[in-house]
């Protein structure tokens, strides 16, 4: 049998664990049996079990890693190390684990009464008011003592906090689950963060935390103020009734709120329920846990007080209640003084479903056109991968200079025949076959002057790897952010931007989004002509119309558009925000996100807005070092359209062609 990995040393008085044998766990299963699954999610499947644990027979959720999972042993262990050393009446108890071979298993108390999620939306559960503020008062419990009181210096950041990671005891009493995406923080540091990948589920994914990167523990907050939101009006947090702007929950709350229209959000089957002062505490919770600043967010134990506070509220409204007045909250409830703080807040673990074609393997089979080339052959037009010949290096891996005979494509030496880029796929990449994959079918049938051009690929049992045309000057983000950026003139930057435009508009013709647009994304030939590279991440939309659900946060922090974030709903005007976040990039020299700037000027985008409405503030906006050679109205202008490419709300962005019309216009005008 594995042996278990050793915990890390941040654990300071670990909980016993019982490791299970995993023919204990094939008996308690049925070997894995379809019939005995309860759930599923990213890890894998859940199963019901009953076990032996010391002399005790007692069922157990069993919850088995799927090896095609995009979790995998970091987040098993993650979970063993947070759950054994954690003991509270709101978290959910780990019994044991089995680690044998490939096979990773973690074994829960059973929880009778199923997920929240499930009670709210699947089964649609008749859940009382005082049901659902108890549900929620457990829950912030569970997440209060994560992040302050576990008895240890480190405070738990969740990462997850979602209805379907609260589980209801026999009693309905909630518990917090699922703690393979936690991080550990300093509890004296409540701004404190981590700065790591992109983990979560989209609806309850902090905006913040997308856009920065900064992990604290008011992300956990804003997840817990969605749950809130879906408590009272029993709707998911993306949801695909609402308008098709309005996809999240928040977002719809938020302007209903603004608009004044309360009654409609609140579910039918509670309304008559709920006092009119109690209702106004728990929306007032629930918007300060959303505010778009975390520093303005309240604590875990504020929510809880107020929470508890609320409950005393409608227990004393219960207790006057005559039956008579019962009717009294539908009358009211459109005149309550509801004030909207004007805020806008901008994978299982990913709880999206796709609709239409995903796009992974949009052709059958690559193009003809493309030659298959051996591992060997690579090897030897990058001599062996020299780090000599390292161009860049990504996600995907690493990116090397290599020589290939003009016309066969066959290796050759250094200087003989022509240049190409060879892009190796690195074993534990983030990214991986699925991305190669959409490279070779994307890339093998695309014929632009804008595009990147794909000359051929190469799969040798785990190796891919990728042959490009060479770009000379490489990416737009090298010249940006170094001293280099002075080479660049206005007209250059403008042509480059223009050859963007140009290649998007061609892609989103196709029906294509890049779902990753950013300026390392740009490539530059020899005379700075733009074509747009990296196709990792690219969707096919559906056959008809425009819209796409992506099932996997994936972007970079300060390109990705709002509607992204808060739903993973993906539109060609999703691809248009990156657009404008890059258009200005290449006006300002200044990365799209700074934390390095002081406060107000991190986000490109904020700032930009900030003073891009008098005209004469323009040359703070402008890069330093184009030095005033540029046309102060052609400036002005775009400017002005990039601020309505990131526009907050898609409808509002123009399309592609809109902006390639735009741009050739002020090129014409003001080059």
């Amino acid at each position: 049998m594995a042996k278990s990995e050793p915990f890390a040393s941040s654990v300071q008085s670990a909980q016993p664990c019982h490791h299970f044998e995993f023919p204990e766990i094939l008996l308690a299963t049925e070997n894995f049996a379809e019939s005995l699954v309860i759930g599923s999610g990213g890890f894998g499947n859940v199963y019901k079990g009953n076990l032996i644990y010391g002399s005790s027979l007692f069922v157990a959720a069993i919850k088995r890693l799927d090896s095609m999972s995009n979790q995998g042993a970091a987040e098993f262990w993650a979970e063993v190390e947070m759950l054994s050393r954690l003991r509270h009446c709101n978290l959910v108890s780990l019994i044991g684990y089995c680690n044998y071979e490939k096979e990773m298993i973690l074994v829960y108390e059973y929880m009778h009464n199923g997920t929240l999620d499930d009670h709210l939306h699947k089964l649609r559960t008749p859940l009382s008011w005082l049901q659902r503020l108890n549900i929620c008062i457990g829950a912030s419990r569970g997440l209060h003592y994560l992040h302050t009181g576990t008895g240890i210096t480190s405070g738990i950041i969740h990462r997850d906090v979602k209805s379907s990671n609260i589980l209801l005891h026999e009693s309905w009493a909630a518990k917090i689950s699922d703690f393979g995406l936690s991080k550990i923080g300093p509890t004296n540091q409540p701004s404190t963060y981590v700065n790591t990948l992109i983990k979560g589920t989209f609806g309850y994914l902090d905006p913040n935390y997308f856009t920065t990167g900064k992990l604290t523990r008011k992300s956990d907050v804003y997840a817990f103020g969605v749950v809130l939101l879906e408590v009272l009006c029993r709707k998911r947090a993306v949801d695909r009734s609402l308008d098709e702007e309005e996809w999240g929950l928040v977002t719809w709350v938020q302007d209903s709120i603004k608009d004044g229209n309360l009654k409609r959000i609140i579910d039918s089957d509670v309304r008559d329920e709920i006092s009119p002062k109690c209702l106004k505490e728990f929306v007032s919770i629930a918007e300060r846990c959303l505010h778009n600043s975390p520093r303005q967010r309240p604590t875990m134990a504020e929510v809880l007080v107020g929470l508890e506070s609320v409950l005393v509220l409608q227990e004393k409204f219960n207790k006057s209640l005559q039956a008579t007045s019962r009717t009294i909250l539908s009358r009211m409830v459109n005149v309550l003084p509801f004030i909207s703080k004007g805020e806008n807040s901008g994978d299982s673990k990913f709880s999206s479903k796709s609709k239409g074609n995903n796009g992974i393997a949009h052709f059958q089979s690559p193009s003809p056109n493309l030659k298959v080339f051996k591992f060997s052959d690579l090897e030897k037009s990058t001599r062996k991968f020299s780090l000599d010949l390292l161009l860049g290096e990504g996600g995907f891996g690493k990116v090397f200079l290599g020589w290939v005979e003009e016309n066969t494509l066959a290796p050759s030496k250094q200087g003989v025949g022509i240049p190409v880029a060879v892009k190796r796929l690195k074993q534990k990449s983030s990214q991986g076959p699925a991305q190669w994959l959409a490279e070779v079918n994307f890339l093998g049938h695309m014929d632009h002057r804008n595009i990147v051009r794909l000359l051929g690929y190469c799969k040798d049992e785990s190796e891919h790897l990728l042959v490009y045309e060479y770009m000379p000057n490489r990416s737009f983000d090298r010249f940006l952010f170094t001293d280099i950026a002075k080479r660049l003139s206005w007209g250059t930057r403008l042509l480059i931007m223009i050859g963007v435009a140009r290649g998007l508009t061609y892609l989103h013709s196709e029906n294509v989004m890049c779902r990753g647009l950013k300026s390392g994304d740009i490539l530059l030939d020899e005379d700075y002509n733009a074509k747009l590279g990296d196709f990792g991440l690219v969707k096919y939309g559906p056959e008809t119309g425009e819209t796409h659900v992506t099932t996997r946060v994936m972007g970079t922090y300060g390109y990705a558009a709002p509607e992204y974030i808060l739903t993973g709903h993906l539109t060609t005007k999703s691809d248009i925000y990156g657009y404008g976040i890059v258009l200005l990039v290449s006006i300002t020299g200044r990365r799209a996100m700074d934390v390095r700037r002081r406060e107000g000027q991190q986000s490109l985008v904020d700032w930009a807005s900030s003073i891009q409405s008098n005209r004469k503030n323009l040359k703070e906006i402008m890069d330093p070092r184009l030095e005033h050679n540029y046309p102060l109205q052609g400036a002005f202008e775009c400017v002005a359209l990039a601020l309505r490419c990131v526009a907050n709300k898609p409808k509002d962005r123009p399309s592609s062609e809109e902006v390639l019309q735009n741009l050739e216009q002020i090129y014409a005008h003001y080059k």
